[in-house]
C-alpha cells in the first residue's frame, strides 16, 4: 500500500496506540478502555524526524517502520442500481 520512509523497528505492546507525533517521531499512548482511567502522557519510542508532505497519510506498519501512502481524494461514487 505505502512505501517505507524510516526503518525504526518499533516493538508494539498490547494496549498502546502508536502514531507519528508533530515532530515526526514515533510515539505511543495508552488506549482508553471503558470504565478505566488512563494517562494522556505521550512517550516517544523512536526518533525519526520525518517531515510530513501534504496529501500523504503516515502510519506505523506491522514491522514497526514508518510508511507513507498517497491519500485518495475525490473518487467518484458508484451508482446504485
Amino acid at each position: 500500500m505505502g512505501s517505507v520512509i524510516a526503518k525504526t523497528g518499533v516493538k508494539r505492546e498490547k494496549g498502546y496506540l502508536y502514531f507519528l507525533d508533530k515532530k515526526g517521531n514515533v510515539a505511543k499512548v495508552q488506549m482508553k478502555r471503558a470504565g478505566k482511567k488512563t494517562s494522556k502522557a505521550q512517550v516517544v519510542v523512536a526518533k525519526a524526524g520525518i517531515k510530513r508532505k501534504s496529501g500523504y497519510l503516515y502510519y506505523i506498519d506491522s514491522k514497526g517502520n514508518v510508511c507513507e501512502a498517497k491519500m485518495q481524494r475525490g473518487r467518484k461514487r458508484a451508482k446504485k442500481k
